[in-house]
Protein backbone atom coordinates (compact mmCIF):
# COMPACT_ATOMS: atom_id res chain seq x y z
CA UNK A 1 0.00 0.00 0.00
CA UNK A 2 2.86 2.44 0.93
CA UNK A 3 3.78 2.65 -3.05
CA UNK A 4 0.60 3.09 -4.25
CA UNK A 5 0.29 6.02 -1.74
CA UNK A 6 3.32 7.48 -2.52
CA UNK A 7 2.85 7.20 -6.63
CA UNK A 8 -1.08 8.28 -6.28
CA UNK A 9 -0.06 11.17 -4.56
CA UNK A 10 2.47 12.25 -6.75
CA UNK A 11 -0.13 11.83 -9.60
CA UNK A 12 -2.70 13.99 -7.87
CA UNK A 13 -0.50 16.78 -6.97
CA UNK A 14 0.91 16.73 -10.61
CA UNK A 15 -2.57 17.17 -11.87
CA UNK A 16 -3.77 19.56 -9.28
CA UNK A 17 -0.61 22.12 -10.31
CA UNK A 18 -2.12 22.36 -13.47
CA UNK A 19 -4.73 25.25 -13.36
CA UNK A 20 -4.23 25.94 -9.32
CA UNK A 21 -5.22 29.22 -7.98
CA UNK A 22 -5.63 30.82 -4.53
CA UNK A 23 -9.36 30.20 -4.49
CA UNK A 24 -8.69 26.23 -5.04
CA UNK A 25 -8.41 24.31 -8.77
CA UNK A 26 -9.79 26.34 -11.84
CA UNK A 27 -9.65 23.79 -15.07
CA UNK A 28 -12.91 24.79 -16.90
CA UNK A 29 -13.93 22.45 -19.96
CA UNK A 30 -12.14 23.32 -22.81
CA UNK A 31 -9.97 25.49 -21.59
CA UNK A 32 -6.07 25.40 -21.90
CA UNK A 33 -5.90 24.10 -18.73
CA UNK A 34 -7.89 21.19 -19.56
CA UNK A 35 -6.16 20.34 -22.34
CA UNK A 36 -2.43 20.76 -20.13
CA UNK A 37 -4.18 17.77 -17.87
CA UNK A 38 -4.46 15.83 -20.33
CA UNK A 39 -1.81 15.99 -21.77
CA UNK A 40 -0.23 15.38 -18.70
CA UNK A 41 -2.39 11.87 -18.06
CA UNK A 42 -1.46 11.12 -21.56
CA UNK A 43 2.25 10.76 -20.82
CA UNK A 44 1.77 8.69 -18.20
CA UNK A 45 0.08 6.54 -20.27
CA UNK A 46 2.67 6.02 -22.94
CA UNK A 47 4.85 5.67 -20.18
CA UNK A 48 2.90 2.45 -19.11
CA UNK A 49 3.22 1.35 -23.24
CA UNK A 50 -0.79 1.76 -23.80
CA UNK A 51 -1.83 3.36 -26.81
CA UNK A 52 -3.27 6.98 -26.76
CA UNK A 53 -5.68 8.58 -28.79
CA UNK A 54 -8.46 11.65 -28.84
CA UNK A 55 -12.11 11.23 -29.73
CA UNK A 56 -14.26 13.65 -32.06
CA UNK A 57 -15.15 14.85 -28.11
CA UNK A 58 -11.62 15.17 -27.09
CA UNK A 59 -11.95 11.99 -24.75
CA UNK A 60 -8.60 10.81 -23.99
CA UNK A 61 -8.82 7.00 -24.22
CA UNK A 62 -5.72 4.84 -23.58
CA UNK A 63 -5.58 1.16 -24.41
CA UNK A 64 -3.78 -1.71 -22.74
CA UNK A 65 -4.02 -4.66 -25.15
CA UNK A 66 -5.68 -7.79 -24.22
CA UNK A 67 -3.99 -11.55 -25.12
CA UNK A 68 -7.27 -11.26 -27.27
CA UNK A 69 -7.33 -7.50 -28.68
CA UNK A 70 -10.37 -8.15 -30.23
CA UNK A 71 -12.60 -8.53 -27.36
CA UNK A 72 -14.68 -5.59 -26.03
CA UNK A 73 -12.61 -3.72 -23.59
CA UNK A 74 -12.84 -3.04 -20.20
CA UNK A 75 -13.15 0.48 -19.19
CA UNK A 76 -12.44 2.72 -16.04
CA UNK A 77 -13.15 6.39 -16.40
CA UNK A 78 -13.31 10.09 -15.14
CA UNK A 79 -13.21 13.24 -15.78
CA UNK A 80 -10.34 15.69 -15.32
CA UNK A 81 -12.14 19.32 -15.59
CA UNK A 82 -13.38 21.45 -12.55
CA UNK A 83 -16.04 24.13 -11.25
CA UNK A 84 -14.81 27.28 -10.92
CA UNK A 85 -12.73 27.82 -7.62
CA UNK A 86 -13.03 23.42 -7.59
CA UNK A 87 -11.67 20.88 -5.53
CA UNK A 88 -8.82 18.82 -6.07
CA UNK A 89 -10.29 14.92 -5.93
CA UNK A 90 -13.96 15.45 -7.74
CA UNK A 91 -13.26 13.44 -10.84
CA UNK A 92 -9.18 13.45 -10.82
CA UNK A 93 -8.94 10.85 -8.44
CA UNK A 94 -11.33 8.44 -11.31
CA UNK A 95 -8.90 9.13 -13.85
CA UNK A 96 -5.74 8.38 -11.46
CA UNK A 97 -7.15 5.08 -10.30
CA UNK A 98 -7.23 4.08 -13.65
CA UNK A 99 -3.49 4.43 -14.17
CA UNK A 100 -2.38 3.30 -10.87
CA UNK A 101 -4.38 -0.14 -11.98
CA UNK A 102 -2.08 -0.46 -15.35
CA UNK A 103 0.83 0.50 -13.07
CA UNK A 104 -0.21 -2.09 -10.87
CA UNK A 105 -0.76 -4.59 -13.59
CA UNK A 106 2.72 -4.12 -15.15
CA UNK A 107 4.54 -4.20 -12.20
CA UNK A 108 2.95 -8.22 -11.43
CA UNK A 109 3.24 -9.49 -15.08
CA UNK A 110 -0.47 -9.68 -15.23
CA UNK A 111 -1.92 -10.07 -18.65
CA UNK A 112 -5.65 -9.93 -19.31
CA UNK A 113 -7.75 -11.85 -21.97
CA UNK A 114 -9.81 -8.12 -22.93
CA UNK A 115 -7.77 -4.91 -23.45
CA UNK A 116 -8.33 -2.23 -20.28
CA UNK A 117 -8.94 1.58 -21.39
CA UNK A 118 -8.22 4.35 -19.24
CA UNK A 119 -10.44 6.90 -20.27
CA UNK A 120 -10.19 10.61 -19.55
CA UNK A 121 -13.79 12.53 -20.23
CA UNK A 122 -14.23 16.28 -21.22
CA UNK A 123 -16.45 18.98 -19.91
CA UNK A 124 -17.85 16.38 -16.86
CA UNK A 125 -18.91 20.02 -15.19
CA UNK A 126 -21.56 22.00 -16.27
CA UNK A 127 -19.88 25.13 -15.04
CA UNK A 128 -19.31 26.59 -18.23
CA UNK A 129 -21.91 25.84 -20.37
CA UNK A 130 -24.53 25.02 -18.41
CA UNK A 131 -24.49 21.52 -19.56
CA UNK A 132 -22.95 18.27 -17.92
CA UNK A 133 -21.32 15.17 -18.68
CA UNK A 134 -20.62 16.29 -22.00
CA UNK A 135 -17.68 14.10 -23.59
CA UNK A 136 -19.32 11.14 -22.05
CA UNK A 137 -22.42 11.82 -24.15
CA UNK A 138 -20.30 12.19 -27.21
CA UNK A 139 -19.31 8.91 -26.54
CA UNK A 140 -22.86 7.04 -25.98
CA UNK A 141 -23.59 9.23 -29.46
CA UNK A 142 -26.79 11.08 -27.41
CA UNK A 143 -24.90 14.43 -27.29
CA UNK A 144 -27.58 16.89 -28.69
CA UNK A 145 -25.87 18.93 -31.26
CA UNK A 146 -28.45 21.06 -32.56
CA UNK A 147 -29.99 22.42 -29.83
CA UNK A 148 -26.93 22.71 -27.34
CA UNK A 149 -24.26 24.18 -30.19
CA UNK A 150 -25.22 27.82 -29.43
CA UNK A 151 -25.16 27.30 -25.49
CA UNK A 152 -22.72 30.23 -24.29
CA UNK A 153 -20.17 30.57 -21.04
CA UNK A 154 -20.73 34.06 -18.79
CA UNK A 155 -18.07 35.37 -21.41
CA UNK A 156 -20.40 34.92 -24.53
CA UNK A 157 -18.25 31.98 -26.29
CA UNK A 158 -20.57 29.24 -27.38
CA UNK A 159 -19.83 25.46 -27.24
CA UNK A 160 -19.46 25.63 -30.70
CA UNK A 161 -16.53 28.05 -31.00
CA UNK A 162 -14.96 26.78 -27.60
CA UNK A 163 -14.99 23.09 -29.79
CA UNK A 164 -13.56 24.93 -32.83
CA UNK A 165 -10.68 26.76 -30.52
CA UNK A 166 -9.85 23.25 -29.71
CA UNK A 167 -9.85 21.95 -33.61
CA UNK A 168 -12.88 19.89 -32.53
CA UNK A 169 -16.48 20.64 -34.74
CA UNK A 170 -19.62 20.25 -32.40
CA UNK A 171 -21.57 18.30 -35.99
CA UNK A 172 -19.22 15.21 -35.51
CA UNK A 173 -19.27 14.82 -32.06
CA UNK A 174 -21.24 12.19 -32.10
CA UNK A 175 -19.26 10.26 -34.03
CA UNK A 176 -17.13 9.36 -30.55
CA UNK A 177 -20.16 6.95 -30.07
CA UNK A 178 -19.32 3.59 -28.95
CA UNK A 179 -21.22 0.17 -28.68
CA UNK A 180 -21.52 -2.79 -26.04
CA UNK A 181 -19.15 -4.74 -28.80
CA UNK A 182 -16.17 -2.03 -28.41
CA UNK A 183 -17.20 -1.55 -24.30
CA UNK A 184 -18.09 -4.70 -21.96
CA UNK A 185 -17.76 -2.56 -19.01
CA UNK A 186 -16.97 0.50 -17.59
CA UNK A 187 -16.60 1.53 -14.06
CA UNK A 188 -15.84 4.71 -12.08
CA UNK A 189 -14.64 5.69 -8.95
CA UNK A 190 -15.25 9.05 -7.85
CA UNK A 191 -15.39 10.65 -4.22
CA UNK A 192 -18.87 10.67 -2.98
CA UNK A 193 -19.76 14.12 -2.43
CA UNK A 194 -21.54 14.07 0.45
CA UNK A 195 -21.37 12.54 4.29
CA UNK A 196 -23.19 8.90 3.89
CA UNK A 197 -19.83 6.79 3.77
CA UNK A 198 -18.18 9.04 6.56
CA UNK A 199 -21.08 8.63 9.02
CA UNK A 200 -21.02 4.85 8.17
CA UNK A 201 -17.17 4.61 9.04
CA UNK A 202 -17.41 2.62 5.85
CA UNK A 203 -14.77 3.18 3.14
CA UNK A 204 -16.24 2.36 0.14
CA UNK A 205 -19.90 2.36 -1.45
CA UNK A 206 -21.16 0.77 -4.22
CA UNK A 207 -23.83 2.72 -6.43
CA UNK A 208 -27.24 1.74 -7.30
CA UNK A 209 -28.59 4.21 -9.68
CA UNK A 210 -27.90 8.12 -10.48
CA UNK A 211 -29.95 10.84 -9.94
CA UNK A 212 -30.35 12.72 -12.93
CA UNK A 213 -30.75 16.43 -13.06
CA UNK A 214 -33.39 18.54 -15.03
CA UNK A 215 -31.96 22.01 -15.02
CA UNK A 216 -34.56 25.04 -15.69
CA UNK A 217 -34.27 28.73 -17.09
CA UNK A 218 -36.26 31.30 -15.59
CA UNK A 219 -36.61 34.98 -16.45
CA UNK A 220 -38.51 37.43 -14.81
CA UNK A 221 -38.94 40.54 -16.64
CA UNK A 222 -40.49 43.51 -14.52
CA UNK A 223 -40.05 47.21 -14.35
CA UNK A 224 -36.82 49.11 -13.59
CA UNK A 225 -37.58 51.90 -12.06
CA UNK A 226 -35.61 54.74 -9.15
CA UNK A 227 -36.04 53.39 -6.07
CA UNK A 228 -36.61 56.50 -4.39
CA UNK A 229 -39.43 57.65 -6.09
CA UNK A 230 -41.53 53.95 -7.04
CA UNK A 231 -43.77 53.67 -4.18
CA UNK A 232 -44.16 50.17 -3.12
CA UNK A 233 -47.77 49.42 -4.54
CA UNK A 234 -46.61 50.57 -8.15
CA UNK A 235 -43.74 48.63 -8.36
CA UNK A 236 -43.01 45.09 -10.98
CA UNK A 237 -39.93 44.04 -8.88
CA UNK A 238 -38.40 40.92 -10.39
CA UNK A 239 -36.20 40.40 -7.72
CA UNK A 240 -39.34 39.80 -4.96
CA UNK A 241 -40.84 37.50 -7.42
CA UNK A 242 -37.80 35.76 -8.00
CA UNK A 243 -37.77 35.64 -4.28
CA UNK A 244 -40.96 33.82 -4.41
CA UNK A 245 -39.88 31.42 -6.90
CA UNK A 246 -36.87 30.77 -4.31
CA UNK A 247 -38.78 29.76 -1.82
CA UNK A 248 -41.31 27.54 -4.18
CA UNK A 249 -38.87 25.77 -5.61
CA UNK A 250 -37.30 24.79 -1.52
CA UNK A 251 -40.84 23.92 -0.74
CA UNK A 252 -42.10 21.94 -3.73
CA UNK A 253 -39.01 19.40 -3.50
CA UNK A 254 -39.32 19.22 0.41
CA UNK A 255 -43.02 17.82 0.01
CA UNK A 256 -41.15 15.21 -2.16
CA UNK A 257 -38.11 14.77 -0.17
CA UNK A 258 -38.96 11.10 1.09
CA UNK A 259 -38.57 10.16 -2.65
CA UNK A 260 -34.60 11.27 -2.61
CA UNK A 261 -35.53 14.42 -4.94
CA UNK A 262 -34.42 17.87 -4.91
CA UNK A 263 -34.23 21.07 -5.83
CA UNK A 264 -31.98 24.20 -5.87
CA UNK A 265 -31.71 27.43 -6.84
CA UNK A 266 -28.01 28.00 -8.02
CA UNK A 267 -27.72 31.27 -9.62
CA UNK A 268 -29.58 34.47 -8.96
CA UNK A 269 -28.78 36.82 -12.13
CA UNK A 270 -29.70 40.40 -11.10
CA UNK A 271 -29.10 42.38 -14.51
CA UNK A 272 -28.11 45.72 -13.76
CA UNK A 273 -28.49 45.24 -10.33
CA UNK A 274 -27.79 48.72 -7.90
CA UNK A 275 -28.67 49.88 -4.91
CA UNK A 276 -30.80 52.45 -5.94
CA UNK A 277 -32.72 50.68 -8.91
CA UNK A 278 -36.11 48.26 -8.74
CA UNK A 279 -35.05 45.15 -10.54
CA UNK A 280 -36.12 44.80 -13.72
CA UNK A 281 -34.73 41.45 -14.93
CA UNK A 282 -33.43 38.86 -12.88
CA UNK A 283 -32.75 35.01 -14.12
CA UNK A 284 -32.60 31.93 -12.47
CA UNK A 285 -30.93 28.69 -12.51
CA UNK A 286 -32.33 25.52 -10.88
CA UNK A 287 -31.35 21.86 -10.77
CA UNK A 288 -34.36 19.58 -9.93
CA UNK A 289 -32.81 16.08 -9.26
CA UNK A 290 -34.12 12.50 -8.17
CA UNK A 291 -34.03 9.10 -8.86
CA UNK A 292 -37.78 8.97 -9.12
CA UNK A 293 -38.55 10.18 -12.83
CA UNK A 294 -42.44 10.99 -11.69
CA UNK A 295 -41.40 12.90 -8.47
CA UNK A 296 -39.15 15.38 -10.71
CA UNK A 297 -41.89 15.80 -12.75
CA UNK A 298 -44.28 16.96 -9.97
CA UNK A 299 -41.31 19.25 -8.50
CA UNK A 300 -40.98 20.63 -12.40
CA UNK A 301 -44.86 20.95 -12.68
CA UNK A 302 -45.59 23.17 -9.50
CA UNK A 303 -42.66 25.25 -10.84
CA UNK A 304 -44.31 25.89 -14.11
CA UNK A 305 -47.44 26.87 -11.97
CA UNK A 306 -45.92 28.53 -9.71
CA UNK A 307 -44.44 30.85 -12.00
CA UNK A 308 -47.56 31.49 -14.07
CA UNK A 309 -49.63 32.37 -10.91
CA UNK A 310 -46.73 34.93 -10.31
CA UNK A 311 -46.51 36.62 -13.14
CA UNK A 312 -50.65 36.69 -13.51
CA UNK A 313 -50.74 38.48 -9.62
CA UNK A 314 -47.53 40.78 -10.17
CA UNK A 315 -47.94 41.71 -13.72
CA UNK A 316 -44.78 40.78 -14.52
CA UNK A 317 -43.85 38.23 -17.69
CA UNK A 318 -41.65 34.89 -17.03
CA UNK A 319 -40.20 32.48 -19.00
CA UNK A 320 -39.20 29.41 -17.75
CA UNK A 321 -36.70 27.09 -20.55
CA UNK A 322 -35.68 23.77 -19.91
CA UNK A 323 -31.92 23.86 -20.36
CA UNK A 324 -31.60 20.03 -20.13
CA UNK A 325 -33.28 17.42 -18.96
CA UNK A 326 -32.01 14.03 -18.29
CA UNK A 327 -33.50 10.53 -16.75
CA UNK A 328 -32.38 9.04 -13.86
CA UNK A 329 -30.02 5.95 -14.69
CA UNK A 330 -30.36 2.64 -12.94
CA UNK A 331 -26.57 0.54 -13.00
CA UNK A 332 -25.84 -2.75 -13.76
CA UNK A 333 -26.52 -5.47 -11.19
CA UNK A 334 -23.94 -7.39 -12.48
CA UNK A 335 -21.32 -5.28 -11.92
CA UNK A 336 -22.90 -4.20 -8.42
CA UNK A 337 -22.56 -7.48 -7.58
CA UNK A 338 -18.77 -7.92 -8.91
CA UNK A 339 -17.80 -4.62 -7.07
CA UNK A 340 -19.37 -6.40 -3.92
CA UNK A 341 -17.08 -9.66 -4.64
CA UNK A 342 -14.18 -7.79 -4.73
CA UNK A 343 -14.55 -5.21 -1.82
CA UNK A 344 -14.99 -9.08 -0.03
CA UNK A 345 -11.80 -9.77 -1.62
CA UNK A 346 -9.62 -7.19 0.16
CA UNK A 347 -12.14 -7.54 3.48
CA UNK A 348 -14.57 -4.81 3.16
CA UNK A 349 -18.11 -4.73 3.89
CA UNK A 350 -19.03 -1.90 1.44
CA UNK A 351 -23.06 0.03 1.32
CA UNK A 352 -24.93 0.42 -1.67
CA UNK A 353 -26.19 3.59 -1.96
CA UNK A 354 -28.17 5.88 -4.93
CA UNK A 355 -25.79 9.02 -6.28
CA UNK A 356 -27.36 11.73 -5.67
CA UNK A 357 -24.75 13.53 -7.87
CA UNK A 358 -24.62 12.79 -12.34
CA UNK A 359 -21.44 11.22 -13.49
CA UNK A 360 -20.03 10.26 -16.89
CA UNK A 361 -21.17 6.24 -15.66
CA UNK A 362 -24.80 6.81 -16.30
CA UNK A 363 -24.26 7.96 -19.73
CA UNK A 364 -21.89 4.62 -20.73
CA UNK A 365 -24.92 3.17 -19.11
CA UNK A 366 -27.05 3.75 -22.23
CA UNK A 367 -24.85 1.14 -24.04
CA UNK A 368 -22.93 -1.47 -21.88
CA UNK A 369 -22.66 -2.16 -18.61
CA UNK A 370 -21.98 0.23 -15.65
CA UNK A 371 -20.74 1.09 -12.52
CA UNK A 372 -19.82 3.75 -9.91
CA UNK A 373 -17.65 2.98 -6.56
CA UNK A 374 -17.46 5.74 -3.98
CA UNK A 375 -15.05 6.77 -1.53
CA UNK A 376 -15.64 9.43 1.38
CA UNK A 377 -15.34 13.43 1.21
CA UNK A 378 -14.68 14.63 4.26
CA UNK A 379 -17.60 16.27 6.07
CA UNK A 380 -19.59 15.65 2.29
CA UNK A 381 -17.96 18.87 1.08
CA UNK A 382 -17.21 19.12 -2.73
CA UNK A 383 -17.23 21.67 -5.75
CA UNK A 384 -15.25 23.84 -2.92
CA UNK A 385 -11.56 24.27 -2.43
CA UNK A 386 -12.19 22.08 1.07
CA UNK A 387 -12.77 18.93 -0.56
CA UNK A 388 -10.53 16.20 0.31
CA UNK A 389 -10.55 12.49 0.57
CA UNK A 390 -7.83 10.53 2.48
CA UNK A 391 -4.77 8.71 0.59
CA UNK A 392 -6.04 6.04 2.48
CA UNK A 393 -9.44 5.83 1.39
CA UNK A 394 -8.23 6.63 -1.88
CA UNK A 395 -6.02 3.84 -2.29
CA UNK A 396 -8.18 1.23 -1.17
CA UNK A 397 -11.23 2.03 -3.38
CA UNK A 398 -8.32 1.62 -6.30
CA UNK A 399 -7.98 -2.01 -4.37
CA UNK A 400 -11.37 -2.68 -4.67
CA UNK A 401 -11.52 -1.39 -8.31
CA UNK A 402 -8.82 -3.23 -9.47
CA UNK A 403 -10.10 -6.70 -8.60
CA UNK A 404 -13.00 -6.17 -9.83
CA UNK A 405 -11.24 -5.18 -13.21
CA UNK A 406 -9.18 -8.23 -12.71
CA UNK A 407 -12.22 -10.01 -12.68
CA UNK A 408 -14.03 -8.56 -15.84
CA UNK A 409 -10.93 -8.98 -17.71
CA UNK A 410 -10.12 -12.33 -16.56
CA UNK A 411 -6.22 -11.91 -15.63
CA UNK A 412 -3.76 -14.46 -15.81
CA UNK A 413 -0.10 -13.90 -14.42
CA UNK A 414 2.42 -14.15 -16.65
CA UNK A 415 5.64 -16.26 -16.36
CA UNK A 416 8.43 -14.48 -16.33
CA UNK A 417 10.27 -16.61 -18.52
CA UNK A 418 7.57 -17.29 -21.05
CA UNK A 419 7.99 -15.72 -24.73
Amino acid sequence: MEQSIERVGRMLSAINKVGHTKNGQQRIAYTAEEDRVFEVVADWCKELSMTVRMDQAGNLIARRKGRQDDLPAIAIGSHLDTVYTGGGFDGTIGVIAGVEIIHRLNEAHVETEHPIEVIAFRAEESSRFGVATIGSKAMAGTFDTERLQHVKDRDGVTLKEALQQKGLHVETMNESKRTREELQAFFEMHIEQGPELEQAKKPVAIASAIAAPTRLSIDIMGKYAHSGTTAMDKRKDALVVASHLILAVESFAKTEASLGTIGTVGIVDVDNGAMNVVPGHVTLKVDIRGINVASIKRVVEAVYEKAEKLASDQKVAIEVEVISEEAPVPLSERLQHTLKQAAGSVGIAPITIPSGAGHDAMNLAAFTDSALLFIPSRDGVSHHPEEYSSMQDIVCGIDVLEEAVKQEAVAHTKELNSP
